[in-house]
């Protein structure tokens, strides 16, 4: 009985006696396991030994840590996304109300003479009037016409209006290439913030992942020591 006692060595933890063969060196744990043993244990070293039973408990709460640190992680990850995206400037905007806000009254009556001059209406208008004027000055309706055929005054008329109407037209077709131009520079813009959100997402993710690998790692390694322990204790029952 004497003998028994003395092979019997006490777990540094729970201070019980156990044999040797059911005590494990400090120096054969893993560091993440031996991290917590340290926390409930400022005098642990490397050198100590302590029991399957304790060990085993400090095990499940490595793991049980390890799979809440995950968890937090994920919700870290979520955290930062939508951090970074209310720091930054929203870019989505309406670039009509934008750029027509400091249009000047000449260039919104350019934009509305070019709009006008581009319809049906106007083309109906246009030879409503041509007619009635080719009509109106025949030798059938007015004794004495203002303007008899050839129709030189209306000749004059339409080269004046083309003349007017081109140059209009040509100042509003430079506000809208001003306009598309832009609208392709807003476009650049969120494809850019697009771009570099999706990069930062996908760091963030390979991070993620390059955490849980390790992590499943070493719950699995723990895993295999329990099993090599299992099989230590009773290597008849394989």
């Amino acid at each position: 009985m004497k003998a028994r006692a003395e092979t019997e060595i006490k777990c540094f933890h729970c201070q019980k006696s156990y044999a040797p063969d059911f005590l494990i060196s400090g120096e054969v744990i893993r560091s993440g396991v031996a991290e917590i043993i340290k926390k409930r244990n400022p005098a642990w070293t490397p050198s100590n030994l302590i029991c399957l039973s304790c060990l085993n408990l400090f095990r499940s709460e490595y793991i049980e840590d390890a799979l809440e640190e995950e968890k937090g992680e994920l919700s870290q990850l979520d955290l930062a996304v939508i951090e970074s995206l209310k720091e930054q400037e929203t870019l989505t905007e309406n670039l009509n109300l934008a750029f027509d806000k400091d249009l000047t009254i000449g260039q919104r009556m350019s934009d509305r003479v070019a709009s006008f001059g581009g319809s049906w209406v106007f083309v109906a208008l246009f030879f409503l009037a041509f007619f009635v004027w080719m009509g109106v000055n025949t030798a059938l309706i007015l004794a004495r016409p203002f303007d008899p055929y050839p129709y030189i005054l209306l000749n004059l008329v339409l080269s004046c209006l083309a003349a007017v109407q081109a140059p209009v037209i040509m100042m509003s077709q430079n506000r809208m290439e001003a306009k598309d131009r832009l609208r392709s520079e807003h476009d650049y813009q969120v494809n850019l913030k697009a771009e570099l959100e999706i990069r930062h997402l996908h760091e963030k993710l390979d991070v993620l992942l390059k955490h849980q690998w390790q992590k499943l790692l070493e719950i699995q390694q723990i895993q295999m020591d329990l099993m090599k322990e299992l099989a230590f204790k009773n290597p008849g029952s394989s």
